[in-house]
């Protein structure tokens, strides 16, 4: 987190003048910029389990890509952060009546979810993949091949997997998850034949349990661009945001944190 914050000073030099003029024009303008900036303070909605995306180690901490993505946004903000954890499907709703300020939890961008909020990014690329025990499911290499009667699936409620499986694989039995916990355990416990979610969980999975004879795919089967979500129409705070965002590709924050928590699994040990 240390040197995230060294970078993120960097950031501040190189963008605070023109987010400054940003916010202050746009005091009267909009109303999340206006009450973060009074409050002091940005609420960022995620789940709070979705490794590596964000997750919490032994002492419940939080943990994650998107934690120190949202550290450096509030930093770069001066305001304090303020992380508020909701079940994945409800981040949306969250988000649109207000509770939190902007949602970054391994979301992909959509033109669904467009509809509906303003994104930022993406901050980092995935893909889907499935988690299994099956040597058979781990060598397929289309999605024609999981679109079988007689498999069971699980994915995320509320997530672009859940969609995927809904709209490729109409034909498997189909069970919704509130959490990736309980789709590995499914799958430890051969209650499904395949977990289907993003690529950095099923390999993070797949470390954590390493003597469990668990698989994911050599290629994920789309690739998915993840990004902040923001409140759709308050121009200014997409602009405020969007600023920090370029800064922080710029200045290599973003191509450090995922080299942390993609490249280097050191910090696996502190997990539950």
């Amino acid at each position: 987190m240390l040197r995230v914050n060294r970078i993120v000073v960097l950031t501040l030099l190189l963008v605070g003048g023109l987010c400054a003029g940003v916010r202050t024009a746009a005091a009267q303008e909009s109303p999340v910029l206006d009450r973060v900036v009074q409050a002091g303070e940005l609420r960022v909605g995620m789940s709070g389990n979705q490794p590596p995306f964000n997750m919490r180690d032994r002492a419940g901490n939080l943990m994650g890509i998107d934690v120190d993505v949202a550290t450096a946004l509030a930093g770069a903000m001066e305001v304090e952060l303020n992380i508020v954890t909701r079940p994945f499907g409800e981040l949306l709703s969250a988000l649109e009546a207000g509770e939190v300020d902007v949602v970054i939890s391994g979301m992909t961008i959509t033109a669904e979810r467009t509809r509906r909020v303003s994104f930022v990014g993406p901050y980092m690329l995935s893909g889907m993949s499935i988690l299994t025990n099956s040597r058979a499911l781990a060598a397929a290499d289309a999605t024609e091949d999981f679109d079988q009667a007689s498999l069971k699936l699980a994915a995320l409620r509320g997530s672009t997997s859940e969609r995927f499986v809904e709209r490729y694989l109409p034909a498997a039995q189909f069970t919704a998850v509130e959490d990736y916990d309980r789709g590995v355990q499914m799958v430890l416990a051969d209650e499904v034949d395949a977990l289907v979610a993003d690529m950095p969980i099923c390999l993070l999975s797949v470390m954590r349990n390493p003597n469990a004879g668990l698989l994911t795919l050599d290629e994920p089967l789309t690739i998915e661009a993840i990004g902040m979500a923001l409140p759709k129409g308050d121009t200014q705070f997409h602009n405020v945001v969007e600023n920090y965002y370029r800064a922080f590709e710029g200045t290599g924050i973003l191509e450090a944190l995922r080299a942390k928590w993609l490249e280097d699994s050191s910090w696996i040990a502190a997990l539950p």
